[in-house]
């Protein structure tokens, strides 16, 4: 089931495990297991796929990092097929993300041997990239009645779905704020007209999607395979940069629709 009514959808570059993702969640639909069993499976799937960077095993380490990204898409489509949005699975989806992502950096700084600067920088600019893509992303599910799980703004405690405890949604909603708080602010403040952006276009949104998980996580086991292990912290910190040339292109675009 799709985030977006199918007349809005873009070519999602990070959304390559969704097909399989489907899949997994039809094979799983009668079964007692939950989004949130998916999600823990993701997070087991990825801490396989850092200990094979820390041990060089890079082959694992692509295939284990693949299958958290499918795994990943997995638990969202477990939630839509069941009927069962939760809020609880949202935020501790978004919470293991950044949490795997920071161990992730860490193993590949300690198997360069590089400035720890260059780590944290990269993975500042890891998780901006991100969150500009899941900023653009619920501006569109939230304008084009898409999924409505993840809100463009995260400020206040969700009420809970039936089924879910709200001490659970409360806690883990305290958590993705202390996690993504200061990512939120700062995307927000460098376009804070997206959210009133008569256009964000399909090809746009193509190009921003390689800010995506998914993608990020293809391009490191991919560099890792080609033993470019030492280039990958230095790419995603250069990498950063187009995120203020996607803003600056969704605003000339806007600006553009204004003319008469």
């Amino acid at each position: 089931m799709p985030k977006l009514p199918e007349q809005y959808q873009f070519l999602d570059l990070s959304d390559y495990g969704r097909p399989l993702a489907v899949r997994i969640a039809q094979m799983l639909r009668k079964t007692t297991l939950t989004p949130i069993h998916v999600t823990l499976g993701f997070v087991i799937s990825g801490l396989l796929g850092i200990y094979c960077i820390l041990n060089e095993y890079y082959l694992g380490a692509v295939f284990f990092l693949i299958l958290k990204s499918i795994l990943d898409a997995a638990d969202g489509e477990l939630a839509r097929i069941k009927n069962r949005p939760s809020y609880t699975g949202r935020f501790l989806d978004s919470v293991s993300d950044i949490i795997l992502n920071f161990l992730i950096v860490l193993s590949i700084w300690y198997i360069t041997n590089g400035s720890v600067w260059m780590a944290i920088l990269a993975f500042i600019g890891l998780e901006l990239q991100g969150t500009l893509y899941n900023y653009y992303y619920a501006i569109l599910r939230s304008r084009h009645q898409g999924d409505t799980t993840s809100r463009v703004f995260e400020t206040q405690v969700p009420r809970a779905h039936q089924g879910e405890e709200q001490k659970h949604v409360t806690l883990l909603f305290i958590m993705y704020r202390l996690c993504y708080g200061v990512f939120d602010r700062i995307i927000y403040a460098l376009d804070r007209g997206a959210c009133t952006a008569r256009n964000i276009p399909n090809w746009l949104m193509t190009a921003v999607s390689t800010f995506g998980l998914g993608f990020q996580l293809l391009l490191i086991g991919l560099m890792l395979v080609f033993g470019l292990e030492s280039y990958i912290l230095p790419f995603f910190l250069f990498y950063s940069v187009f995120i203020l040339v996607f803003i600056g292109l969704r605003r000339l675009i806007n600006r553009e629709n204004l003319l008469p």
